[in-house]
């Protein structure tokens, strides 16, 4: 478990309500009713923790990081670099020099694909990618592939939207260099093995990518437990900002990587004469100046959940899940998508007869976020006979008064589009 999560209480139990008054947008009313936001899978809200460290940096010691001289360069940096440290924590990395800041998660995979994937891939090697994933651990390495010309196999996924390891293991070739999963798919919520994953991968000298956007608002992460060689997040899914994200690489595999993106800071030295030699990592693959304000938001993020607690937060919304899993149950024509017995909290359906869209239109207008469309997994809807769902996703400030919210003006809408 990592080092920030160890902080937590052990006893797996939080005061909502005190939660909930760490965020304003909370108590905003939308169309005239109390606004239930139950769209965390796409985006969490922040807490004023994290809003509050916008003011401070902006209004305090707003400055280009690493170069400067000045008081204020000096203490943008050293916020800078705490959250580096704290994201080390958060992930039980080794060394803080793993963790590298991008802009979300679908940058990090791109990094991975653009600098590993083209110095480690060639025409004929195999990448293997569950169909669970989002498309943006699926197309950087299409777009690679008709390039390179390797491979591209895809793991299964059964009626309840679990992956097959059967399948997955028989999938391996002596060509096989990388697998591509995600922790926590974002359209099902289930959770893949990703730890079994890693040691079969490895048994066949493949190396393993885990996309963990939907995993690290959830539940503590131990890359060094898993065994993953590359760990991806976005800073706006885990109660933090939009606009930075993280890549956790082993230190043996990011120096051996090249640079992806050229520019200031990802130096060591320029010249027309004799080129141009590359910073250490992290830095190697920072390049330009970086989001600060958010990088530092990030760190206030990671405390704030680890303050709550991880296991706190999981057992919450699993209560969570199963109350809106019984509530929506009984209604008529609603099939529920994703019913894996590991799931993180996420609720998607569809109804007979209603289109999702209608469906999210509507229940906006009696207060109540959900999520309508493909969710970015088109794939995966596809095996299932769909083109959208509806999803309700859960996090640490929602109530079970909030589900009885949302499963009332879902029956209240069905009624009206059918």
């Amino acid at each position: 478990m990592s080092d920030l999560a160890t902080r937590a209480p052990a006893t797996p139990s939080l005061d909502v309500a005190a939660i909930r008054a760490d965020f304003p947008i909370l108590s905003r009313q939308v169309h005239g009713r109390p606004l239930v936001y139950l769209d965390n899978a796409a985006t969490s809200q922040t807490p004023r923790q994290v809003i509050a460290a916008f003011d401070a940096y902006y209004g305090g010691y707003n400055a280009n990081i690493h170069r400067g001289l000045h008081t204020l360069a000096d203490e943008a940096t050293a916020a800078f670099e705490d959250t580096r440290e704290a994201v080390r924590g958060f992930l039980n990395a080794t060394d803080h020099r793993e963790i590298v800041f991008t802009r979300g998660t679908t940058e990090a995979i791109n990094l991975v694909a653009n600098s590993w994937g083209r110095a480690n891939l060639r025409a004929g090697d195999e990448v293997l990618i569950s169909r669970l994933e989002h498309h943006s651990n699926i197309v950087p390495w299409q777009l690679l592939a008709a390039e390179l010309g390797f491979t591209i196999k895809v793991i299964p996924v059964d009626a309840r939207g679990v992956l097959d390891l059967d399948a997955y293991r028989a999938l391996f070739t002596e060509r096989t260099r990388l697998v591509a999963v995600n922790h926590v798919s974002n359209a099902f919520g289930t959770v893949n093995p990703v730890r079994e994953m890693a040691r079969v991968a490895h048994a066949h000298g493949a190396r393993i990518l885990v996309d963990g956007a939907q995993a690290v608002p959830h539940q503590a992460v131990d890359v060094r437990d898993i065994d993953a060689d590359f760990y991806a997040f976005s800073g706006h899914k885990v109660y933090g900002p939009t606009g930075v994200g993280v890549l956790y690489g082993k230190a043996e595999l990011l120096e051996a990587m090249p640079p992806w993106q050229g520019g200031g800071e990802m130096i060591a030295t320029v010249s027309f004469e004799a080129g141009t030699t590359f910073a250490e990592i992290p830095h190697k693959f920072e390049a330009g100046t970086p989001a600060i304000a958010e990088v530092i938001a990030l760190g206030e993020a990671l405390r704030w959940v680890a303050g709550v607690g991880l296991d706190a937060i999981g057992a919450w919304e699993a209560r969570l899940l199963a109350h809106s899993t019984q509530r929506v149950s009984g209604i008529e024509g609603l099939r529920i998508l994703g019913t894996a017995p590991d799931k993180a909290g996420v609720l998607s359906f569809v109804v007979e007869g209603a289109h999702a869209q209608d469906i999210g239109l509507l229940i906006d207008q009696l207060g109540v976020a959900i999520r309508t469309g493909h969710h970015c997994a088109q794939p995966l809807l596809a095996q299932f006979g769909v083109d959208a769902t509806c999803r309700a996703s859960f996090a640490a400030y929602n109530t079970l008064e909030e589900i009885d919210v949302f499963a009332e003006s879902l029956e209240r809408v069905i009624g009206m589009v059918r």
